[in-house]
């Protein structure tokens, strides 16, 4: 077992309990959030996420440690914009988990396009087709060594969290956003290819992501860019896109994405999944029984943003049953949004604590 938190012994319920009762009120919500390191840097704004490339974030510098001191968080995610060589990334992965909080170093490397270190030249690592290629043959066996190498790769770089694998089908064709990145348009064929990129992935020592829930399959807009949204009813979604989900979570998934899609008719709402009781509490955690960490898409995508001010979306996601806010580019205000938060009793401690706790299980559980 890795213990990624300083001082901590086991995963048992008194240890975590202990850990808790610990922590400031200020350490634990920073532990629900995972950021960009350029939220961290207040010279590093930027706009829209096209801007990042121009900033290249790629080492530590004082600004982000004296950031990270003042609102110490529970994740860092890099994107390729923050990767250049494996020298670079190995001393800048170093100098991240040596911050105040230790965070989680996380990334997406699903294999295919969205493969921040694979795709990146100076790194000389095996060249995966998206899963939906990989994945028509009908050999698990070929996702779970893919799976594998990915894991073996990202933990040599020092990384904890893979967001993959993508559990999502996709059954509309009309779709832009996932495509061949789902294993297949049958849920059936995609659930043991779910499975096996779980198992091969986690045996490793990096945790794996089941994204994006509850499937953003069948939509045609890209919630990266604005209000998305499936009609499918509940009945239809547990026939489809609970298949895949329901096969990683039983592989041993302990991490799920929230997808920021909107399902009027199962809420009533146009209310993004993310924001939505029924949706988290309700479905993911009632229905399928999951127990692990529910971590949301970024929240700076269009889905929310253009609809919220996105201190209010953050407080909504929380007593939605968000455990982790994903790329919140406020971050320091955000964080003092939350904090205010609980102390004028709008979310109650109890709900921080209850998140924390599924948080410190996750580090402690490696």
């Amino acid at each position: 077992m890795v213990c990624i938190l300083a001082g901590c012994d086991s995963g048992g319920s008194a240890s975590i309990e202990k850990q808790l009762q610990e922590m400031s009120l200020q350490e634990k919500v920073g532990m629900m959030f995972i950021v960009r390191p350029e939220a961290l840097d207040p010279d590093a704004y930027y706009n829209s996420p096209s801007d990042l490339k121009a900033i290249s974030l790629q080492e530590v510098n004082d600004r982000m440690r004296k950031t990270a001191a003042k609102y110490p968080m529970g994740g860092i995610i890099l994107y390729s914009n923050n990767i250049k060589s494996p020298s670079q990334l190995t001393s800048f992965v170093a100098d991240l988990k040596a911050l105040p909080s230790h965070p989680l170093i996380c990334i997406d490397e699903e294999g295919g396009t969205v493969s921040r270190l694979a795709n990146t030249p100076s790194f000389r690592l095996p060249q995966y087709p998206n899963m939906g290629v990989l994945a028509a043959s009908g050999r698990t066996k070929d996702v779970s060594d893919a799976a594998t190498e990915i894991g073996t790769y990202l933990s040599t770089y020092g990384f904890d969290i893979n967001f993959a694998p993508v559990a999502d089908v996709n059954t509309n064709p009309r779709n832009i956003v996932i495509g061949a990145r789902a294993f297949s348009n049958d849920p059936r064929a995609a659930a043991p290819m779910v499975k096996a990129f779980v198992k091969g992935l986690q045996k490793t020592g990096v945790l794996a992501c089941l994204k994006h829930f509850p499937g953003h399959g069948d939509t045609t807009a890209d919630s990266h860019f604005g209000y998305a949204m499936s009609r499918k009813t509940w009945d239809e979604i547990r026939d489809c896109e609970m298949i895949p989900f329901k096969a990683g979570i039983d592989a041993g998934a302990k991490i799920v994405m929230t997808a920021h899609i909107s399902l009027p008719n199962v809420t009533g709402s146009n209310t993004p999944s993310t924001l939505s009781s029924m949706i988290l509490r309700d479905k993911l955690r009632g229905e399928l029984g999951f127990k692990g960490v529910i971590v949301t898409d970024a929240m700076e995508m269009g889905a929310i943003i253009r609809q919220y001010p996105i201190e209010d979306a953050c407080v909504m996601a929380i007593k939605a049953g968000v455990d982790i806010l994903l790329c919140v580019r406020e971050y320091p205000q955000v964080f003092e949004t939350v904090v205010n938060a609980v102390r004028h009793g709008e979310i109650p401690e109890s709900r921080i604590d209850e998140s924390v706790r599924r948080i410190l299980r996750l580090k402690n559980d490696r």
